[in-house]
């Protein structure tokens, strides 16, 4: 069996919460012993001597098409690309290129193709037309293809799945900048014309069937898996208390930390008020990029002259960036990771956590409960004071701290590699035996 995925934000030159679910799906697949293969959007010459090159330097450096003019030869070339598939092309990997720089980002794909600017003309198409753009994979489309979002992009001839993680620019309209009409529009197509919709968790599968009623018989819930790299969890306490304080000047289990995206749906502000109430002299630590609305998010930590109350208080520190290793010596070391979202479709961060053996303080809202179990401490998102509560709790109860961290690696276990990948058989298994019974696929590959 071969199975392609999307290598749309695995592209992303800081990855995503979806390229780790990506590394995550090729991962068990693999582990499963099914050939999978990459298709990216990324620069791909005629030329097959350049191929590969010119590939890697997309990948290295970013991409991005131009948005062509109105009425412009591109713009009617776009258009004219509807009536026909658009064809990837097949990179070679002949080890031209030294790729170590790009393994955190890219999977150990059996085979890459990439149908250049296929993502960014396709989702131009689809606001211009409503219509999905189709590839072709020269040479024979694989078993399946599986999105890892809802992109407005098919491949004829083959089962197509999508993953659809949450729904947020519909559930938090006012959280994102998305335009809403188009998306629910792009949902409802994808919905119609999905082999499988694929979703993370029982609160986001309760969403969809809310809002898209209709997905209800090809809405598959797998959840996710939290698959740390080797020895990351084993790294004696030690060296990870000596790297945290010599990179970062922090005390082993002497702060608080957040990570990820800084954006409305993660609740900063009320986090932010919530510390800041406390007194404590535990630092806060935010790892994470500004994203749509983080100014607002980070209003509190804002110099002002003019107000006293807006300043830059020391013991809060942010970090914008920082590599998934270092990343997870840090939340090795912290005294609890602070997570109390508003909304998640999964909420990656809080499993990691857990399986690296910190205590957890998330929110008792969408999907963090069913993810955490009873291996975290819950809080009401929407009140500073219960966050505050949950703080101090933590700051001050050792006895609290070391039952929610053994808590908290029991319940990762849940979503271990191994039960993620049973899950997929499952969801693969079941949609061969139905492609097979309508004739559609022959009963070998099931």
């Amino acid at each position: 069996m071969r199975l392609m995925i999307d290598g749309y934000n695995l592209a992303l030159p800081q990855g995503t919460g979806v390229a780790t679910y990506g590394h995550q799906l090729a991962a068990a697949a693999q582990g499963l012993g099914i050939g999978v293969e990459g298709l990216y959007g990324l620069r791909a010459p005629f030329n097959p001597r350049l191929r590969e090159v010119l590939f890697y330097e997309a990948l290295g450096n970013g991409h991005a098409t131009r948005r062509p003019r109105l009425g412009s030869p591109a713009w009617l070339r776009e258009l004219a690309w509807l009536s026909r598939p658009r064809r990837a092309r097949a990179i070679p990997v002949a080890g031209q290129v030294l790729t170590g720089q790009f393994a955190h980002r890219l999977p150990r794909f059996d085979a890459l193709h990439s149908a250049p600017d296929l993502f960014d003309l396709a989702a131009r198409n689809f606001k211009r037309t409503g219509l999905f753009t189709r590839v072709a994979i020269p040479g024979g489309a694989p078993d399946v293809m599986h999105w890892t979002y809802p992109f407005p992009v098919r491949m004829p001839g083959v089962p197509n799945l999508y993953t659809l993680h949450d729904l947020v620019p519909l559930k938090l309209p006012y959280a994102s900048a998305d335009n809403k009409r188009l998306y629910a529009r792009l949902i409802r197509k994808v919905i119609a014309g999905a082999d499988r919709i694929v979703t993370v968790s029982e609160a986001s599968r309760a969403d969809i069937l809310q809002l898209f009623p209709q997905a209800e018989p090809r809405l598959v819930n797998t959840w996710q898996a939290v698959r740390l790299p080797e020895g990351a969890a084993e790294e004696p306490e030690e060296e990870v208390s000596r790297a945290v304080r010599s990179i970062f000047g922090l005390d082993w289990r002497g702060y608080f930390l957040f990570f990820g995206a800084i954006e409305p749906k993660k609740n900063l502000a009320r986090l932010i008020e919530a510390y800041l109430s406390l007194g404590t002299d535990t630092p806060l630590v935010i790892v994470g990029q500004r994203s749509f609305g983080s100014r607002q998010e980070l209003r509190l930590l804002r110099r002002d002259e003019l107000n006293p109350l807006v300043a830059q208080f020391r013991n809060v520190r942010r970090i914008d960036y920082l590599p998934r290793s270092l990343l997870l010596r840090l939340v090795r070391g912290a005294k609890a990771v602070t997570f109390p979202s508003i909304y998640e479709g999964f909420g990656l961060p809080v499993l990691e956590a857990m399986a690296l053996g910190t205590p957890v303080l998330t929110s008792n809202t969408s999907s963090l409960p069913e993810v955490a179990g009873d291996a975290a401490l819950l809080v009401d998102p929407y009140s500073p004071a219960s966050i505050a509560a949950g703080l101090r709790a933590l700051d001050g109860d050792a006895e609290l701290r070391a039952r929610l961290a053994a808590a908290g690696r029991v319940r990762a276990d849940f979503f271990s590699p191994e039960r993620y990948r049973e899950r997929l058989a499952r969801l693969y298994g079941d949609l061969f035996e139905e492609r097979a019974r309508a004739g559609a696929l022959r009963p070998a590959h099931a």
